[in-house]
Order: C-alpha cells, then sequence, then structure tokens
C-alpha cells in the first residue's frame, strides 16, 4: 500500500512533455510510480478532469521576516508554490546582533516596505550568526519549503556598523571579515549570495540606501568567497539599467571569480543588450539566468495603500489616522473630493507624479493583467466620458464601500501588452521570476504570478499569442528549480519529491486582490486568492484542499543546493 495515490489526471510533468493521462503513487515523501499504480493508497484522490502539476518554484520573494510569524506563507502558498527563495536584493535579516537591528530593519523597511513595528511585533530575535539563523527557522513549522540567501547589506551592516549606515566603504580588514562570514553561511546553507547597485532603493525622504551603490570591490570580493566555497550556490545580482556599459562587464567579472550560476535581474530595458552578455558568457562556460517578470509590474493604488492617490493632498494626511470608518466618511464629503483632487493636481510627487494615466487600469473583481491603454486605461475612459481622469480615479477608489482599486504599470509594459514579455521569458536563458511574495505589502500583490501564468498565458490570453501549458508549466517548475540548483524537485517523476498540485485548469481564476488586517499589531496588508485548485502537496501531504490550508506543515529548511535522484536523465 501507497502513501498517497493520485488518480486519473492529466499529467503535465514539468519537463516540457505534452500533458498525457497518468497515475501516481507517493512514498516517504518521494514520487514512488508515475503511470499504472495499481496497489492502493492509505489516502487517495480523485483527480479526474484536472491537471497534475510539480509543486511550484517562487524564486524572488522577501518572506525573510514573515517567515518567523507565519507558517503559511499566504499568499503565495496560496497559489501551488511549495519552495521558496528569500534573501534577495541584497537586503536580509542575517547575520544580525539584537541590539544592532536598527539599520538592517530600516533597509528592509525603505526597500521592501515591510512596516518596521510589524517586524518587531512578530519576530522572536533568537540568533545572531547565519548559521543560527537557520536553525531558528528549522525550529519553526512551514507549510512549504524556505531557502535562503545571505545578503550583502546584511553582512555590511553586521561588520561595519554605524560605518554601514553611514554609507562609508569598506576597508580591507571590513571585506575580509564580510567575505568569511559569507563562507561561513555558503557553508552553513545558504543558497547563495545576493547583492544590488540599483538606484531604485531608497528612503522615504530620497537618500540612497546605504550599501546599494557600495564599491565594486565588496561584490567581487563576495563573489570571490562563493569561488572558494564551490559548492554549487548562486550570485544574484540586481544591477543597474542606466549604466549598462559598466555594469554588465562588472557582472561578467562577478560570474568570472565565482565561477558559479549567476542570477541575474531583469525587465524589459535594453533586454537585448543584457541577454547579448548572458548568451556570450554562457558561450565562454558560465552559467548564467535573466529573470524575468511574466507580466507587467506595477503598483496598486487604494486608500490604505502606503503611497496612494491624492496621498499629497492635506485633507488626505489630516485623516489618515482616523478609523478606517470614520475616514471613510470624510472622503465621501464631496468638499474633501474636490480639495483633495486639485491639491494633488498642484503637487509635483506621489502616485500620479510616477504613472501615467494611460498606463492606469481599474482593478476589477477579475483583473485583466493584459488590458488596452486605447480603450481600458483611465486616460481613455476618461476621455470617453468627458470627465477628468482624476475624478475617475477618485470614485473607482470610492467603489464598493470605499475598497476600490487601480493598477499602474512600472516597468514591462511600456508597449501596452504582453508580446515582449512573452519573448523575454521564452529565451532560453530566461527564468520566470520577481513575484516579490511578502514585499511592499500594501501596493504590489504579484505573489500570485503562478495563477495568473497558467490561466493567462496557456489559456486566456487574447491580444496575442499564448503558450503551451506544458511549457507554463516547465517555466514555474524545472526550470525555476534547476536554475538554482533544487534539482530534487519541480519535476514528476520516481525518485522526486512529491510536491505537487492538482488544478481544474478550466476553473482557474484570479480574484481581484483585497485589504486585510492581519499582520502583527493588526497592520493591513494586499491579498489576493485563486480558485480552481483542488489540491496543492508538499512532500505527499496534502496541506491545501479547495483553497483552504489543511493544518499541515511538512515544510523545511532546504540547506544548500540540493542533488537530483540517480533518474535524472530520464527526467531530462
Amino acid at each position: 500500500m501507497h502513501d498517497l495515490v493520485i488518480r486519473g489526471g492529466t499529467l503535465v510533468d514539468g519537463t516540457g512533455r505534452a500533458p498525457r493521462m497518468a497515475n501516481i503513487a507517493v512514498d516517504d515523501g518521494v514520487i514512488a510510480v508515475v503511470g499504472d499504480v495499481a496497489a492502493k493508497g492509505r489516502q487517495e484522490i480523485d483527480a479526474a478532469g484536472m491537471i497534475v502539476t510539480p509543486g511550484f518554484i517562487d524564486l524572488h520573494t522577501h518572506y525573510d521576516a514573515q517567515v518567523m510569524w507565519d507558517p503559511v506563507l499566504a499568499p503565495t502558498a496560496w497559489h501551488g508554490v511549495t519552495t521558496v527563495v528569500m534573501g534577495n536584493c541584497s537586503v536580509g535579516l542575517a547575520p544580525l546582533r539584537r541590539e544592532d537591528r536598527h539599520f538592517p530593519l530600516s533597509v528592509m523597511e525603505a526597500i521592501e516596505e515591510i512596516p518596521r513595528e510589524v517586524m518587531e511585533e512578530g519576530i522572536e530575535w533568537s540568533w545572531e550568526s547565519y548559521s543560527e539563523y537557520l536553525d531558528a527557522l528549522e525550529q519553526r513549522s512551514h507549510t512549504l519549503d524556505v531557502a535562503t540567501q545571505v545578503a550583502h547589506i546584511a553582512l555590511r551592516a553586521y561588520v561595519m556598523g554605524d560605518r554601514a549606515a553611514a554609507n562609508e566603504p569598506a576597508t580591507d580588514e571590513d571585506m575580509a571579515e564580510m567575505e568569511r562570514l559569507a563562507e561561513e553561511a555558503l557553508r552553513a546553507g545558504a543558497l547563495g549570495i545576493s547583492g544590488s547597485r540599483t538606484k531604485a532603493h531608497h528612503y522615504p525622504d530620497g537618500g540612497r540606501v546605504p550599501g546599494t551603490l557600495a564599491n565594486e570591490h565588496e561584490l567581487l570580493g563576495l563573489a570571490d568567497a562563493l569561488g572558494r566555497v564551490r559548492g554549487g550556490q548562486s550570485m544574484q545580482y540586481l544591477g543597474n539599467p542606466f549604466d549598462l556599459d559598466n555594469d554588465l562587464p562588472f557582472i561578467k567579472e562577478m560570474a568570472v571569480r565565482s565561477q558559479s550560476p549567476m542570477q541575474y535581474i531583469m525587465s524589459e530595458n535594453d533586454w537585448q543588450r543584457r541577454f547579448a552578455m548572458i548568451e556570450q558568457s554562457v558561450d565562454e562556460g558560465l552559467e548564467f539566468y535573466g529573470h524575468i517578470p511574466p507580466r507587467g509590474v506595477g503598483m496598486v493604488g487604494h486608500w490604505r495603500c502606503v503611497e496612494y492617490p491624492f496621498s499629497v493632498a492635506a485633507p488626505m494626511r489630516a485623516i489618515e489616522d482616523l478609523r478606517w470608518e470614520e475616514r471613510l466618511e470624510q472622503l465621501r464629503d464631496p468638499d474633501v473630493k474636490a480639495r483633495a483632487i486639485a491639491e494633488t493636481k498642484e503637487a509635483d510627487r506621489g502616485f500620479f507624479k510616477a504613472h501615467s494615466f494611460d498606463r492606469m487600469f481599474e482593478v476589477t473583481d477579475y483583473p485583466d493583467y493584459e488590458p488596452d491603454p486605447e480603450t481600458d486605461s483611465i486616460a481613455a475612459k476618461a476621455q470617453a466620458a468627458g470627465r477628468d481622469p482624476y475624478e475617475v480615479v477618485y470614485d473607482i477608489m470610492m467603489g464598493n464601500g470605499g475598497t476600490g482599486m487601480v493598477y499602474a504599470t512600472v516597468v514591462n509594459y511600456r508597449h501596452g501588452d504582453h508580446d515582449l514579455t512573452r519573448q523575454l521569458i521564452q529565451h532560453p536563458r530566461a527564468v520566470v521570476s520577481l513575484s516579490d511574495g511578502g514585499a511592499h505589502t500594501t501596493r504590489v500583490c504579484d505573489a500570485a504570478q503562478t495563477t495568473f501564468m497558467l490561466a493567462h498565458w496557456a489559456r486566456d490570453r487574447t491580444r496575442g499569442e499564448k503558450l503551451p501549458l506544458e511549457t507554463v508549466v516547465q517555466y514555474l517548475s524545472r526550470d525555476a528549480a534547476f536554475a538554482y540548483g533544487l534539482k530534487d524537485r519541480g519535476v514528476i517523476h520516481e525518485g522526486y519529491l512529491a510536491d505537487l498540485n492538482i488544478i481544474d485548469f478550466e476553473k482557474l481564476r484570479l480574484p481581484a486582490p483585497y485589504v486585510a488586517n492581519d499582520f502583527p499589531g493588526g497592520a493591513h496588508r494586499l491579498l489576493q486568492k485563486a480558485e480552481g485548485y483542488e489540491a496543492t502537496i508538499k512532500r505527499g501531504i496534502v496541506t491545501f484542499r479547495k483553497g483552504e490550508h489543511c493544518g499541515a506543515f511538512p515544510g523545511q529548511i532546504v540547506r544548500g543546493p540540493q542533488m537530483a535522484p540517480e533518474n535524472l536523465e530520464a527526467a531530462d
């Protein structure tokens, strides 16, 4: 008798092969049989009429804090994800001295918009070294597997203290210690090192976050440390797309010195040059991956957002601290509305300064993430109705009892469709990434991108070519897992982890995001659920059934790259 048998499903196995009918048997958390299964299971699931996929891998999350108080890791776990990678973008929480946590927390708050008071309330500070951090994680329950990276800014803060916050350059002695700690973290189980030199990371007052533009020799030193370990871990880099003449040779030098997989965070900006560098590097024997978001990356605007439309206006600031019911009553006042619109127009900053009306859209009950700017944008709707676009946005946000939202694209949507995105994610060195799960908690909700990928790219797209279902599943599972050296998952084949999804593909839908007050201290955040997931299974244990958590926590902390089963060649 097997532990679990899934019968009658259409197998989309993660390899890119065409879907096929097959049964699956699971024993001891591992796939035992794919094909005919004669023996019964202690638990059996009828998957007739549904697809069965590997569990999905989310390579770019910021759950470094939330993992300390949330064993489920919502909303990511709601969307078929069974493994997350955190510690991205050069920010993390280890190594860390409890008494010196002000700077690392201020950086996490500034870059990833996780409120400091939420982290202080939710985290039990019980570690200092990176190894102790992993031990602290292992003492907690987890629905899915959690893999970590050691972050450059965290290393800097630990070694340099106040000098890191003052953005002083690292000395040779500082670098020697940072490299030692990086090696220690990699040997303890970090999946890689993350670094950044982006100009986009800054404090709310506009000041640049210390460390993001640190001397290049710091990141090169960490690349050297990675090269000394040579354990298959990766170097992740968020660079400066506005200075590719210097940035591209620099990232290549990091790859050469680390002799390790390079994970390069990208977008549509100058993609030809960046992929050309990747292709040349691969031809020279280096391992490179370009991380691409599968849709336009943008901000959701609503009344409870950290920076919302009209938040620069004095009438808005005057009522921000009121209870929501009292604030909503004020927002309905025509005089407050008129003054907020007038002052917002006069201001040379804020939401509307950063986002244009022709790339701003209403969030509907089941959002279309490839809307047509010519007909669906705020600009188009305002023009068609002969109305002021500011008033249109205000009225949208007042809809549904003040819970209405607008969505403004930032990158990956400059042409107003997903044709270029399709080209990018199909590049042989691309991996689908950048969900930012756990970050930007009141104005971004891209953690649902796995569900979006399946529904939009494999089924619903109308404004261009779709992608085959088996290709989309391959992107979300095997390709993502293997890029980071997690070669024990992402494929439905004997010997691999029994991380699985059973999905009613025709019913798969993505409702609109909503605001929940479930963070520590009652803080609010955006969440987004999914419809159509019959079951999600982690290590052979059913963790979700019909979208509801089953109370099981079979997830583990991933310590370093994972070996493939002996039959990897057959799975390939």
